[in-house]
């Protein structure tokens, strides 16, 4: 894998189907072309590859290939030219891993059947009989053969897409039922299911007055069964676990995992039932990913090495065992041994145990999202109550934020109180716990505190995103010329990286019924600059309310303005999929950093999510705003494969340098990342810290010279490019 040390390989696949109705990558190339174009129009990416001389390139059979394509073609060439460094696994014509190459790499094979996957933004298959060298520096690699040869090449989109729909009634028993067929979507019951590319998308559920599920949808064949008591509580919060285990969910006196071969494990433990669960959950997905280094991807996991003479397991003799021997096995290692190793989590969802909610477990069970049902009631109050909870969850400003400068503006287009200008809206508040998660979601009555407010429309939007002709598309609107700070900044970082074509479209205050038209068009990403109050996006000529569009061809968007919750929350219910939006009145000096912070995490391909996590760490008003909808969605195919940044501190002559990884859509929990920085051999798995490392002044300037990604020094948001030592 490419990426400022960050180089993923998220596995293959044995055995299994992508689980595609229709093609979902692209090959784009002309006769006498030296580029192969591979795209993918669902997820927005794409890979190149090109060769010195043209190409003869035809149509192919995908079922060529050892493991899952989408789609083929064959090419007639010498060698083959990667646009970035990405993590190559060769494979002879037995489909043995005979080598693993990633920067500086040279490895020469002798004629012979090769398989070659390339790890890229989709993923990409090469079979070829022929002589085979593969080289890299920092920065490219080159795939040689022995001779001009016909190489086939196929590829496989990360997009996942729901096979099936369930229908139950709203009496917990049924949704059991419905949960126990959620496993149906792993494409296999061995601990490569840790892989995410090998756990398709679970059957979506829907409410209705009795329980339906389509002919043949039935659970995987496996030796676990979950007992639960019947409330929705119990089994909301074990619906993702039910999921990664492939387990009939049936009703019992006590919560409880039990076995065909006998073994049972209280899932009421220390903490309580839901913590039982997200302890289940996080050691039996670990441990598979350290069993799975003795099955197709042999490599020296980190992990494996720190806590192997520890544990006490075999691994080997664990590969073959079922789910529920590994389970005996695994439970029985104090869950203390393992935390400290357990990656981040991605996601804990705090789902309110309502009716309603059973067709939200599908979307939370595809993340392994940790689910808690918190059973307390929004509380109820004004804007302003609401700004003295944040001041009170956040603390004072960091000393390093940089304060308003003297008569400064708000983006407030009124110059009424802010309790007057929100008397019209009814907002409640709520605060969850905090959690030890990469992200909160908030699904239930309220606005959350310092959680995204997530949406079933918002995920049921992203299932139904369809392919779209061009490039990427970028959508600035700026409202009012007091703000062209802010235009200028974004405009020049928007579509700056040369490897992905952008379209960028700039309006400047549009009236009434052009800002309707242009929330129609399809685009990527929304950046609005200007006014929104309770009446809406404020026009020279009026105000424009979302409630009065029935559709947007918004997929994600910025609402740079005060008070653009309510106007955000309707983007998403008319078809958009995440957004970013405000809770009160602020700062336009603080907006205008805010959003250029935003704009080149975005740009880079960080995830909404995350992207304002880290832009809020320079910022004194970063609180103000919150994530509406799918906060894992990302609007550009991301740099490095996995979204990815470095914590930097001085000790005396040399430096610390903590790496850390976030989950993406093409790459999520279980990927594996290799930091390329000297001395390291291992991989790790992804996400959050990876490890600190020690490194030397020069080798730390090589390190951040291999791409441009986000740094923090001394608390401060900085980019790579424009680290100066003298700052350490």
């Amino acid at each position: 894998m490419e990426g400022l040390g960050g180089r993923t390989t998220p596995g293959g696949e044995p055995t299994g189907s992508t689980g595609s109705d229709h093609l979902q990558v692209e090959f784009d190339s002309s006769t006498g072309r030296t580029e192969l174009e591979v795209s993918d129009p669902i997820e927005r990416s794409q890979f190149v590859l090109s060769s010195p001389d043209p190409m003869r390139i035809r149509s192919a059979d995908p079922d060529a290939f050892r493991f899952p394509a989408d789609g083929a073609v064959s090419v007639r060439t010498d060698r083959l030219d990667l646009e970035t460094v990405v993590s190559v696994c060769v494979r002879d014509g037995e489909g043995d891993m005979i080598a693993q190459a990633e920067h500086f790499a040279d490895e020469t094979f002798p004629r012979g059947t090769y398989s070659v996957e390339l790890f890229a933004p989709i993923k990409l298959y090469l079979r070829v009989d022929s002589s085979l060298r593969v080289v890299s520096d920092a920065a490219r690699t080159r795939v040689e053969f022995g001779e001009e040869t016909d190489v086939l090449v196929g590829a496989r989109s990360h997009h996942k897409r729901p096979a099936a729909t369930i229908r139950t009634t709203d009496r917990p028993r049924d949704a059991m039922r419905a949960v126990s067929l959620l496993g149906s979507a792993l494409k296999t019951t061995s601990v490569e299911r840790s892989y995410p590319t090998l756990r398709g998308h679970p059957p979506l559920i829907e409410r209705g007055d009795r329980f339906e599920a389509p002919d043949g949808l039935e659970p995987p064949e496996t030796d676990v069964t979950i007992e639960l008591p019947e409330t929705r509580g119990h089994v909301y919060a074990a619906a993702p676990l039910a999921y990664y285990l492939g387990a009939t969910v049936v009703p019992g006196d006590a919560p409880r995992i039990v076995t065909e071969g006998g073994f049972s494990h209280d899932l009421d433990g220390g903490g309580g039932f839901e913590a039982s669960v997200e302890r289940v959950l996080k050691q039996t997905f670990f441990l598979d990913c350290l069993t799975r280094t003795e099955g197709y991807y042999q490599v020296d996991l980190h992990e494996r090495r720190t806590l192997e003479p520890t544990l006490g397991l075999d691994f080997a003799d664990l590969y073959d065992r079922s789910i529920g021997e590994q389970l005996e096995a695994y439970l029985d290692v104090p869950y203390e041994l393992v935390e400290s190793e357990v990656p981040d989590w991605k996601l804990t969802a705090h789902v309110a145990p309502s009716a309603s909610n059973v067709e939200v477990l599908p979307f939370v069970a595809n993340d392994l999202a940790v689910v808690t049902t918190p059973q307390s009631e929004p509380t109820a109050g004004s804007a302003v109550q609401a700004s003295a909870v944040e001041e009170f969850v956040r603390g004072p400003p960091e000393p390093t934020a940089t304060p308003p400068r003297t008569g400064e503006f708000t983006r407030s287009a009124s110059t009424r109180s802010r309790d007057a200008r929100t008397a019209g809206i009814e907002r409640t508040y709520v605060q969850p716990p905090e959690t030890d998660s990469l992200e909160q979601a908030w699904l239930g009555p309220g606005i959350p505190i310092g959680a995204s407010k997530a949406s079933l429309q918002a995920y049921r939007n992203r299932l139904t995103r369809e392919p779209i002709e061009g490039d990427i598309g970028i959508t600035v609107v700026c409202n009012d010329p007091r703000m062209a700070e802010e235009r200028d900044a974004v405009e020049a970082v928007y579509g700056s990286r040369e490897e992905l074509p952008f379209d960028i479209r700039t309006h400047y205050e549009l009236t009434v019924e052009e800002l309707r038209a242009v929330l129609a068009d399809e685009t990527e990403f929304l950046h609005y600059i200007g006014h929104i109050d309770e009446d809406g996006f404020q026009c020279p000529d009026g105000a424009l309310d979302v409630t009065s569009i029935e559709t947007v061809g918004v997929d994600s968007f910025l609402l740079n303005a005060c008070q653009s919750y309510e106007q955000g929350m309707e983007l998403i219910e008319r078809g958009a999929i995440a957004g970013i939006v405000t809770l009160s009145d602020v700062v336009n000096s603080g907006a205008v950093d805010i959003g250029r912070s935003l704009a080149r995490l975005l740009n880079y391909g960080f995830p909404i999510r995350i992207s304002l996590d880290l832009a809020c760490k320079d910022s004194y008003i970063g609180s103000d705003y919150i994530v509406v909808g799918d906060g894992s969605f990302s609007v550009a195919q991301v740099q490095a494969m996995l979204p990815n940044t470095g914590i930097i501190t001085r000790d005396g002559e040399e430096y610390l340098l903590e790496y850390v990884t976030y989950p993406a859509a093409e790459f999520g929990l279980g990927s594996l990342v290799s930091p390329y920085v000297s001395g390291n051999e291992s991989h790790y798995l992804s996400s959050g810290t990876i490890d600190t490392f020690r490194l030397s002044h020069e080798e730390l300037a090589d390190f951040l010279a291999l791409e441009n990604i986000p740094v923090l020094i001394n608390g401060r948001l900085r980019w790579s490019d424009t680290v100066d030592f003298e700052d350490l």
